[in-house]
């Protein structure tokens, strides 16, 4: 007996159970092939029943949603259509000549038919037996004339059929990629004949490059600048979500509402990061069907990503997949694992939000991660060390201002921008890259009698996003005598007359908001150029390194420096830069403590 719940839409009653059910849509009876979908929801309880109700209604609408969706053909589908084709068309034409006989079997079937005819009475002969042995002959020895003949009339029928606007050659190709794939499109519709045109020109490419193999030639390339490698992600079954329930829209409100009130930098990041996920399912794909599996495939992915991809000419217009292929040959470096599970938390906290808001029953990030690495010890430099480094083109002279990583080609041109002080204020102050190259021109001043740099969010800001690591990092470091030695108060002078609020109007930030990402890059490339550093453990930061183990041969205890490289409370002093003399006199001490022996600098000083 059947008892349907009057006041409750789609819920029905089977004998003890709760079942749902849901009338198809009109027009797409004929494509699900029935009137109606029936689920029974395995409960007896009514109110278990309700709560399960809803998300098998809602799977049933999106799948309706998708179907209608699939009626439209997406830029994607037209370009995997074609690239299928083509591949398939030469894959075909491989076979085929594999099964072609060759010479060796040519003769061994001569010699049969001239067997066969010797080991026999003539007048007792059966004519057919020998016209049979005849026809094989000739076939094996016409088979790949035949062969060419037949592609080059194809060729020219299709041809001649594109001209015409006729698609009878390929429909049954069309017709069964689109039931591949699950599209919707009905023949004779303006997509399909559409679809039907650009996989014709995809089989005339094929059968010109089989035409070339015919004359010993293989290293033909697609002409018709529409047949070329897919870039969109290839759709798969319920992948197009309904208005307003994509990956995409998804992800744009995530951005938007920004609920962890993270920094600019730090959230568009985050939402690159998913960018790079969205690559494998595709930004039209329902939130709501992501999954363990989607999250998977993904990891897998980013442990065989190249590092800063996008950057590499070789991979410009590919999608994560094609790259990973790619770099198969190119073997560059790849992510590390600390890396891949910064992606997986960038898309942990969208899949937590998207949670929170109704996108999704269940986040399907947690568990993911990789075991956390062995963090690689960043080493300072020895005294030796900094000599090879400081003697070099970077910083004793090179060719010319473009060649100043070359070092190949020393010379007469002095780099005296940020490129020259940074690592040289690091050295004598533990400072941060990052905060050094933020730094504006009037930071840099006389207080007390003694030359400071004054590292702070606070006043002129040279660029949108001047930060510190913490509160505490905003502080006052005494300018060690070394510098001034070498000339970095004559540089500030400099700058001074020239106008201008950046000190360091060079040093720019990435697109993440980073002050002095590139410099750190090439740095750590001249170091391996110049033969210090394999592997990893030499870096821009191991100045920093340096400046603190410096302190401490002076005597000196970690807490009794950490304020010095920003590793302190926030205070009003740091903030402001205004600090009593006695206080000053006792940072002067500290800073000037950072020595090198055997460092010789002298060649920069003069």
């Amino acid at each position: 007996m059947v008892r349907f719940m009057s006041n409750i839409s789609h819920l029905f009653r089977r004998g003890a159970a709760y079942s749902a059910r849901i009338r198809v849509p009109l027009d797409l009876v004929e494509v699900i092939g029935r009137k109606e979908l029936v689920k029974a929801l395995g409960t007896s309880d009514l109110a278990e029943a309700k709560r399960r109700l809803h998300p098998v209604i809602a799977n049933w609408h999106r799948e309706f949603d998708d179907m209608r969706a699939r009626r439209v053909l997406v830029p994607a589908d037209r370009e995997h259509a074609v690239w299928d084709q083509y591949t398939a068309s030469l894959a075909r034409d491989d076979q085929a000549r594999a099964a072609l006989p060759g010479e060796a079997e040519v003769q061994a079937a001569k010699a049969e038919a001239i067997a066969r005819i010797e080991r026999d009475d003539i007048s007792g002969l059966d004519p057919l037996a020998v016209l049979d042995a005849g026809l094989d002959l000739m076939v094996a020895q016409r088979l790949a004339d035949v062969s060419s003949e037949h592609r080059k009339v194809k060729l020219a029928d299709l041809r001649q059929h594109l001209a015409k606007g006729e698609t009878a050659l390929i429909a049954h190709e069309v017709d069964a990629y689109l039931k591949a794939n699950r599209l919707l499109v009905n023949r004779g519709t303006p997509e399909w004949i559409s679809l039907a045109r650009h996989m014709m020109r995809a089989e005339a490419e094929a059968l010109e490059r089989s035409l070339e193999r015919d004359r010993g030639d293989y290293s033909g390339q697609p002409r018709d600048p529409l047949v070329k490698p897919a870039v969109g992600p290839r759709r798969s079954a319920q992948e197009v979500a309904p208005p307003g329930e994509s990956v995409a829209e998804a992800v744009a409100a995530f951005k938007s509402e920004n609920p962890r009130s993270v920094s600019k930098s730090r959230i568009e990041e985050s939402c690159r990061d998913i960018g790079i996920f969205i690559e494998t399912i595709g930004p039209d794909f329902p939130v709501a069907k992501i999954g363990k599996q989607h999250v998977r495939v993904w990891k897998a992915l980013l442990r065989k990503y190249p590092v800063r991809a996008t950057e590499v000419a070789a991979f410009r217009g590919m999608n994560i997949e094609q790259i990973v292929k790619a770099n198969e040959e190119l073997q560059r470096p790849v992510l590390s694992d600390r890396t891949v599970n910064r992606y997986l938390s960038s898309l942990s906290a969208f899949c937590a939000w998207a949670v929170d808001n109704g996108y999704m029953t269940d986040n399907p990030c947690p568990g993911m991660s990789l075991p956390k690495e062995k963090q690689s010890k960043t080493l300072p430099f020895t005294s030796e060390q900094m000599n090879t480094l400081f003697t070099s083109p970077w910083f004793a002279g090179c060719r010319s201002a473009d060649e100043w990583r070359n070092v190949a080609k020393p010379g007469d041109v002095l780099i005296r921008d940020h490129r020259y002080w940074v690592p040289l204020i690091m050295l004598f102050s533990g400072a941060r890259p990052g905060e050094i190259g933020q730094l504006a021109v009037n930071d840099v001043r006389q207080e007390h009698g003694h030359w400071i740099m004054h590292i702070t969010t606070e006043g002129d800001k040279i660029a949108e996003g001047k930060s510190v690591k913490t509160g505490g990092s905003m502080r006052v470091v005494p300018i060690h005598p070394e510098l001034i030695r070498l000339g970095f108060i004559k540089y500030h002078e400099g700058r001074v007359k020239e106008g201008g609020t950046a000190l360091f109007p060079g040093a720019k930030r990435n697109e993440r908001g980073q002050m002095m990402s590139d410099v750190s890059r090439e740095f750590g490339k001249y170091l391996v150029r110049i033969g210090l550093k394999v592997g990893r453990g030499l870096s821009l930061y191991s100045f920093r390194h340096g400046a603190a183990d410096a302190l401490r041969r002076a005597g000196h205890l970690d807490q009794q420096f950490g304020f010095i490289l920003g590793h302190a409370e926030p205070t009003t002093t740091g903030k402001y830069g205004i600090m009593p003399q006695g206080m000053l006199e006792q940072r002067v001490e500290l800073v000037n403590a950072i020595a090198y022996p055997g460092l010789n600098l002298d060649h920069l000083a003069a």
